[in-house]
C-alpha cells in the first residue's frame, strides 16, 4: 500500500523517549511533516508487533534501543490535498520509553535529533497533539 493517497488508514507508532526531565524529538526528513519537529516514529510493518515496529523505527532514525513501556495516546493524523482529498491518513499508537543504549544521531527519516524540555516545545512549531503527548510522558516520568 502506498502511504501518499492510500485506501486505507496506516498504522504508526510513536516514541516519546524521556530521560532526565527531557524527551528526544526529530526533524522530519519526509512528508508528510517534512521539516518540521516531531517524535521519532513510523510505518508498521506487515506481520510486526506495536512494540517491535517502534523499536525499530527509532533505530533505524535516532540510532537509539529503546525499552517501550507504556502507552500514551491513540489519534488519527489525517492530512487533505487542496482538492479535499485524503493525501495521508495515519493511525498513531504512541509509547513513554526509556533509552537503553545505542548512540544517538539523526538518520532514516529524521534530519536532526535533539533533547528538549517541556518549557521549549511551544516555540517548535509541533502539531499541538505532539506537544500534548510529550507534556504527557514527561509528567508520568517525573512521578515515577
Amino acid at each position: 500500500m502506498t502511504r501518499e493517497y492510500p485506501d486505507r488508514p496506516i498504522v504508526g507508532v510513536g516514541a516519546v523517549i524521556v530521560r532526565d526531565a527531557h524527551a528526544l524529538i526529530v526533524r522530519r526528513a519526509t512528508e508528510p511533516l517534512k521539516g518540521q519537529w516531531s517524535i521519532p516514529g513510523g510505518a508498521l510493518e506487515l506481520g510486526e508487533k506495536l512494540r517491535d515496529g517502534l523499536a525499530r523505527e527509532v533505530r533505524e532514525e535516532t540510532g537509539l534501543i529503546v525499552e517501550v513501556g507504556p502507552m500514551l495516546d491513540v489519534f488519527d493524523s489525517i492530512f487533505l490535498d487542496s482538492d479535499g482529498r485524503t493525501q495521508y491518513h495515519y493511525v498513531l499508537v504512541d509509547f513513554l520509553c526509556r533509552p537503553a543504549g545505542g548512540l544517538l544521531h539523526a538518520s532514516s527519516d529524521a534530519s536532526e535529533a535533539r533533547w528538549v524540555t517541556s518549557a521549549e516545545l511551544d516555540a517548535l512549531g509541533m502539531k499541538q497533539a505532539t506537544i500534548d503527548v510529550i507534556r504527557k510522558a514527561l509528567v508520568l516520568e517525573s512521578l515515577s
